[in-house]
């Protein structure tokens, strides 16, 4: 997570964007994304240039030899704000804008009508010499970063778009464990944070993928997909992607739950956590996602369409609230009934409540499911998730307790599952029983607890000791007040 010292540091520049003008959270957010963005092409063009002179090799990077002025390291040094506020509105802006030539290019769409708002030269200077202090070592700094600067946003969650956790998000992804075969995409993709993270597990535990042409190629133009309704998370989106060394995401301006999304059998893996609020009217929503359960409900209109647009043989992991798990109603229980019967559901890991704090109190869990169209529920893995490292209050402070480490090494070894019993934190449930349950997949229906015997003393006992205890606090009461007459 984001140190304290960071924190302080970008609350500083937020200031500075407020004390200027520019008051929108999601306006201060992309501005703010535009200059790390810039910083982070030139760190990335520095790593690049010192490994080709460490390796004898000669490198062309993205900035020509008539645009190096444009590099963050070389306008900051200019000798006064306004000459630095020229080149970088003038300069720097245009050529980030450029940057895909190809019209076609998610980053080329989004950042089509990007606009640089930074009104003044000294705001600017003092902005760049904030994010020139920022410590950002690492990609998981600053996928940390960008996860403290959305947390900002004052309307998260108003429609359903509460950010996700990196930390879950991260878990979401091992669990899955991407290949560099998979397509993958995130129908609800906000700032693109599941995407980006499989992107980095691939960096991690598959890095050979880049030395084959063809996966290379795939990785960079064919794996990875998103599509969200809000246009400057897509333009944050395609630049995090970027930034993540992703040269050409399909990110898509998309209602994805509309007649125009035509996808069906495309992906093989889903990652997300769509929108649990908010109705829709049925004439927006695809005739075909209301074949299965026919309901205004986004959770459960998501779930179909994941379905729709899996390959057989594709999976998914996704976040859904607590409702869907045990909900009553016919579209509820339908949607269960459809992935429990011809599909195969694997997992349900049940998270605390304060996971989504400070956004929302909901509770939810995550469903792990793979797409058959002919059934294969034999045995559904139930875990009871406690503690996710953080407290689960507002604030979100780091902690000891984390089940996540022991969810992951669990779900990798499920056959020393079999043994374990109702009492314990995880266990499996036969599809036997949850079709007796009408698809009830709420962890507690299943889970038994173990009472522990306490006994406690006589109340004779209890009450002889109150009086020994009063008649002690009378005996020194008195013997301070006798103290007290000698002065």
């Amino acid at each position: 997570m984001i140190t304290g010292e960071m924190k302080n540091k970008v609350d500083k520049i937020w200031e500075t964007f407020w004390t200027g003008g520019i008051t929108n959270p999601l306006t201060v957010i992309e501005q703010f994304t535009y200059l790390l963005f810039i910083k982070g092409l030139d760190d990335a063009e520095l790593i690049k240039e010192q490994e080709a002179e460490v390796l004898g090799l000669p490198y062309e990077g993205i900035f020509p030899e008539d645009k190096q002025h444009l590099r963050w390291h070389r306008f900051k040094q200019l000798g006064s704000a306004d000459e630095m506020y020229e080149v970088v509105s003038k300069e720097v802006f245009p050529f980030i804008k450029s940057l895909h030539g190809n019209e076609d290019s998610a980053y080329s769409k989004y950042m089509d009508d990007a606009m640089f708002l930074i009104p003044t030269a000294n705001m600017l200077a003092k902005i760049v010499d904030g994010i020139d202090n920022l410590p950002m070592k690492g990609r998981d700094t600053q996928g940390d970063l960008y996860e403290y600067l959305l947390s900002k946003i004052a309307t998260a969650g108003t429609n359903g778009q509460f950010r996700t956790p990196r930390h879950i998000i991260k878990m979401m992804v091992e669990l899955m464990k991407p290949t560099p075969e998979d397509i993958i995409i995130d129908p609800a993709m906000g700032s693109a944070g599941f995407l980006v993270a499989a992107s980095e597990y691939l960096h991690q535990h598959h890095e050979d993928l880049f030395l084959v042409q063809g996966l290379k190629e795939h990785f960079h133009n064919t794996m990875f997909y998103g599509n969200d309704m809000d246009r400057t998370m897509l333009r944050i989106g395609a630049m995090n992607m970027m930034l993540h060394g992703v040269d050409n995401p399909n990110i898509a301006y998309r209602d994805s739950l509309s007649e125009a999304n035509k996808d069906k059998d495309k992906y093989t893996l889903v990652l997300a956590n769509p929108p649990f609020k908010g109705s829709l009217d049925y004439e927006a929503v695809s005739n075909d996602l209301l074949k299965i359960a026919k309901t205004k409900k986004t959770e459960l209109l998501f779930l179909s369409l994941f379905i729709r647009i899996l390959k057989p043989g594709g999976r998914a992991a996704v976040i859904v609230p607590d409702g869907v798990l045990f909900g009553s109603s016919n579209a509820h229980k339908k949607i269960r009934k459809e992935i429990i019967d011809n599909h195969k559901l694997e997992a349900i890991i049940s998270m605390p409540s304060g996971v989504f704090k400070p956004y929302a109190g909901v509770s939810t869990a995550i469903m792990i499911f793979t797409k058959t169209g002919a059934g294969g529920t034999d045995n559904v893995w139930f875990y009871d998730m406690k503690a996710d490292g953080f407290s689960l209050d507002d604030k979100r402070s780091p902690i000891e307790e984390n089940d996540i480490p022991d969810i992951i090494a669990r779900y990798n070894n499920l056959e020393a599952e079999k043994g374990r019993k109702r009492t314990e934190q995880s266990f499996f449930v036969p599809v036997e029983e949850l079709r007796e349950n009408e698809y009830d997949l709420s962890i507690n229906k299943y889970k038994e607890i173990e009472y522990e015997e306490v006994e406690y003393e006589e109340p004779q006992l209890i009450l002889e000791k109150i009086e020994k205890y009063e008649h002690e606090i009378i005996q020194g009461i008195k013997e301070l007040k006798d103290s007290l007459k000698g002065l």
